[in-house]
């Protein structure tokens, strides 16, 4: 590893799908939700335990700054994730954004497509897809002026646009 991806921590790949026609004999069968992974260096900023232990709960039952609740099912347990996001509203289009890059929650959308969002209990749910990295860069850009301040470290620590995870919410 190297460069900044190299000291911050744990990192994964970046998920791809290999269409069933394209799999030879030889190709492990995964569940039908998820990705088959490829091997790239993604980065991620692990979170202080505080922060996912206290403020993460509370900003969860809060409607400040309009964090939202995102629950998603996990790949391997049985109770579903929820993680505190700030939603974005851009052309129509609603959006979720990683600031803090390769998480947890994101492997776990990836793998499942489907998520629910809400506030205080009310909540939708959405088909999720990911938005290519190409196709970032005004999206983040409006998230980061929605978000402010609170944001702007992550950036610092992971500047580019692939760095950031993004997904397009489709109500189901």
């Amino acid at each position: 590893m190297s460069g900044l991806a190299g000291c911050l921590g744990p990192t994964l790949g970046k998920a791809q799908v290999i269409p069933v026609e394209e799999r030879g004999p030889s190709t492990k069968l995964v569940p039908k939700q998820s990705p088959v992974v490829e091997d790239v260096n993604m980065a991620y900023l692990k979170p202080p335990p505080i922060e996912t232990r206290f403020f993460n709960k509370l900003a969860m039952h809060s409607t400040l700054w309009d964090v939202h609740t995102l629950e998603v099912p996990r790949r391997n347990a049985v109770d579903p994730q929820r993680v505190p996001v700030i939603p974005l509203e851009l052309d129509g289009s609603l959006y979720v954004v990683s600031t803090r890059g390769e998480s947890d929650w994101v492997k776990n959308v990836r793998a499942a497509g489907i998520v629910r969002l809400g506030q205080k209990g009310n909540f939708e749910t959405y088909a999720a897809t990911e938005v290519p990295a190409d196709d970032r860069a005004d999206i983040l850009k409006a998230y980061r002026k929605k978000a402010g301040r609170e944001v702007n470290g992550y950036w610092k620590r992971l500047p580019g646009d692939p760095d950031h995870p993004t997904f397009r919410l489709t109500p189901s």
